[in-house]
């Protein structure tokens, strides 16, 4: 079982979008360990179902797991969820906008739907989802809201354009919220991760296993619990590890022939997700 994060979590509901794997499952995992109710969110039904077998297993039995099928770039995703909840008098206390996309491709090769993608999951969804969110909470003075960006916003190198630019507005977007929800007591935070151990960045398993050895990966799972007690602690931004804040600094001070070598030794050479 996750370690216990805070037993205030017990008997509040979460939803959690992208729940069905990586980070978004174990978010999943540590909510429900605290006693949480989570209604998971993510395109796959058969992964969510495996998903909630997997918490089932982990967590105690009295807690309520609510796995909803739905396409975050659909037209109508913000009714369906709003629906959902009416109809099934859910109020959220929490909100994590976790589910996102990676590729590591020159724009120029990028077919327009990914590049939508991006758009629609990083921007809309989670522009929308925020506003939903707040708007429900605010009249009752509390919430929680974590969003996830990324090391990367702070990194715009060749091949990451779509994605460190969406993490990025990701970013400056929860940080003006912050301000916004703070005097009527919603916390809305924004987690920007570096280093985790996952497979969306394409890295093999092993290799995973061996980052994390030496400590240059962190587990899902620690960086999960970390970032929900920033979460409630309502700190406007959580980076995990000194590393990574330093590296903001480093990869800012970069010259333009460092960036290159990365286009042409990577990118050029067809090394590319």
């Amino acid at each position: 079982m996750s370690k216990k994060v805070n037993k205030v979590l017990s008997g509040l509901t979460a939803l959690v979008t992208g729940a069905a794997g990586g980070i978004g499952l174990e978010f999943a995992k540590v909510l429900a360990a605290n006693g949480c109710n989570i209604i998971l969110l993510d395109i796959s039904s058969e992964r969510l179902q495996q998903a909630v077998a997997q918490i089932q297993s982990l967590s105690p039995d009295n807690i309520s797991l609510i796995p909803v099928t739905i396409d975050l770039t659909s037209d109508s995703f913000i009714s369906k969820i709003d629906d959902f909840c009416n109809h099934n008098s859910i109020c959220p206390d929490i909100l994590i906008n976790n589910a996102g996309i990676f590729s590591f491709k020159p724009i120029a090769d990028t077919d327009t739907v990914k590049i939508e993608t991006f758009i629609d999951l990083h921007v809309r969804a989670v522009t929308l989802l925020s506003q939903w969110f707040v708007s429900k909470r605010k009249p009752l003075g509390s919430g929680y809201m974590l969003n996830m960006s990324s090391m990367s916003c702070w990194m715009p190198m060749p091949g990451l354009a779509m994605y460190s630019s969406t993490k990025s507005y990701i970013r400056v977007f929860t940080r003006a919220l912050h301000y916004e929800t703070k005097e009527y007591g919603v916390g809305v935070t924004v987690a920007c991760p570096g280093g985790i151990a996952t497979d969306l960045f394409g890295l093999p398993k092993k290799w995973q296993k061996f980052a994390v050895a030496i400590g240059v990966l962190q587990t899902p799972e620690k960086f999960a619990r970390k970032a929900l007690v920033k979460m409630l602690k309502k700190k406007k931004q959580y980076i995990n590890g000194w590393l990574n804040r330093f590296s903001i600094f480093f990869v800012g001070i970069l010259p333009t022939s460092v960036r290159m070598m990365v286009k042409h030794q990577l990118l050029d050479k067809g090394i590319t997700r």
